[in-house]
């Protein structure tokens, strides 16, 4: 990441604000987004299959849910975050599981990016369903999007709701409705 370059281009943008970079507390924000980004934007370099490696053999093929999953993205849209959960289920095939960490890992890393709520969703599926080859996999995230509540239509407060199904949670409606039973707590 070109530390340089975004220092200059927050700068750049403080001065076509009409602010004035040089004041007091300004002064040292082009270096502090700098180091934000990097942060921020840490997943852009990053493998999300390379932490689902670690696996472990069980006999079990019960799915396997973790529910939210805390997260915060940048819309590639507007630079602007959105904030939420994320449940990723699978169902184990030939007892491959791996350590529950690792599915957070996965969408941590591709959360940290330029994103849309809609491809991400779908790209933790496609890791999960690449990484572990299981049965099935489902995704859902809901987020608040900070360029809906802040700007724009200016309503905060909304959640937007994504889902990703994959081999056996888009095949069978009983197991979909159970695995939507378990994230959303109700009868689907």
């Amino acid at each position: 990441m070109d530390q340089e370059k975004i220092k200059k281009a927050v700068y750049d943008i403080l001065i076509a604000i009409g602010e004035d970079p040089n004041r007091e507390g300004l002064k040292d924000t082009p270096e502090r987004i700098a180091r934000m980004y990097e942060e921020i934007f840490s997943g852009i370099n990053e493998d999300p299959l390379s932490v689902l490696n670690v696996e472990y053999h069980e006999n079990t093929d019960e799915m396997v849910l973790i529910k939210d999953i805390p997260f915060y993205s940048i819309c590639e849209h507007h630079l602007i975050p959105f904030i939420g959960r994320a449940h990723v289920a699978y169902l184990p095939k030939d007892g491959r599981v791996v350590g529950l960490s690792k599915i957070a890992r996965v969408v941590d890393i591709l959360s940290k990016k330029p994103q849309l709520q809609e491809r991400l969703t779908s790209d933790i599926a496609k890791t999960i369903m690449k990484g572990l080859n299981p049965l099935g996999v489902a995704v859902v995230v809901e987020a608040e999007h900070l360029c809906m509540s802040m700007r724009g239509i200016k309503k905060p407060g909304h959640t937007t709701v994504t889902s990703a199904l994959r081999g056996a949670f888009k095949a069978s409606s009983s197991t979909r409705s159970e695995v939507l039973s378990l994230i959303f707590g109700r009868l689907i």
